[in-house]
């Protein structure tokens, strides 16, 4: 069995400006749906939308050990989405709080909000 994970379940979303802006190799995944993507996204995140999880979950293999960390629109789905990669072993996986609603409020402010 896994050992408990000392890495904290969110982070903020300026710990996640500051590891998209360096060599972090921190993976940012979207869990929103696809008509949210397209009114608003972070470009450097890679889309895969929460009712899509079980069924793609192959391609999140490669990342298991990897920081991962999980955005939506306000930080509900990608926490399940974050707690789920835990159970399945992902160990370096964390919710982003606030989600892209707080991003467009203090980062981009450039972004659509919804």
């Amino acid at each position: 069995m896994n050992q408990p994970n000392d890495l904290p379940l969110e982070i903020d979303i300026h710990a996640v400006h500051g590891l998209l802006k360096g060599a972090s190799g921190m993976t940012l995944l979207d869990c929103r749906e696809a008509d949210e993507h397209s009114l608003v996204h972070i470009k450097e995140a890679k889309l895969l939308p929460m009712s899509e999880l079980q069924a793609r979950y192959a391609e999140l293999l490669p990342l298991k050990d990897q920081h991962l960390v999980v955005h939506c629109h306000h930080g509900g789905r990608s926490m399940r989405v974050t707690q789920w990669l835990r159970e399945q072993g992902f160990t370096q996986v964390q919710s982003m709080a606030g989600g892209i609603d707080q991003w467009a409020v203090e980062i981009d402010k450039t972004l659509q909000r919804y």
